[in-house]
């Protein structure tokens, strides 16, 4: 798994380009955060995450997507269950992904951040396929970007507590950050 720091894209992701980013307003990549999400809510495998990254959910294919299908967010990257990589915006470019955030004081997450997706929710057990995609991405993250180091990795849930609380707790965060190597563990 290569990212090419010039570009910002990953040669192993399937590339998906979302229409929802901006510049970065400094440029900075420092902090890495880990969400879940399963359209409709608890399904996977149905492709509805990926439109609503590229703004193609369709408000009636499902009564939960009324709510939700004007929104206009993104990720950097999406991790199936199957382990498939979807790349949705450079990491050079600030993808829409965390919203009202706050991390060590500092707000506005997106502008430093790159947004990982799982697909998954908070209760369910996350696949041995989505770690080990998770563990490989996230080493190359640490080597293409020095400045996250394992206390700059989070959940949603760390930057929007009480609003959100992904990647929730059937995230196993010991096997995570131990899959990174001793240097990085917490």
């Amino acid at each position: 798994m290569q990212i090419d720091p010039r570009t910002g894209w990953c040669s192993s992701a399937r590339r998906c380009p979302s229409p929802n980013f901006n510049a970065r307003p400094a440029g900075e990549v420092s902090l890495l955060v880990v969400h879940n999400i399963s359209l409709p809510p608890g399904q996977f495998g149905c492709g509805e995450v990926e439109n609503l990254f590229c703004n193609r959910l369709d408000p009636q294919a499902h009564p939960y997507f009324a709510g939700i299908a004007h929104l206009q967010v993104s990720a950097h990257f999406l991790i199936e269950r199957d382990g498939s990589l979807t790349q949705f915006v450079s990491c050079n470019e600030r993808a829409w992904h965390a919203g009202v955030s706050c991390f060590a004081g500092r707000e506005q997450c997106n502008d430093f951040s790159l947004g990982i997706e799982l697909e998954g929710t908070d209760e369910l057990p996350y696949s041995e396929a989505q770690y080990a995609v998770l563990g490989a991405l996230t080493r190359e993250l640490l080597r293409v970007y020095p400045d996250i180091t394992a206390e700059r990795i989070c959940g949603h849930s760390d930057i929007a507590p009480g609003r959100k609380t992904d990647p929730g707790p059937a995230f196993d965060w010991a096997r995570y950050l131990g899959s990174l190597g001793t240097e990085v563990q917490a």
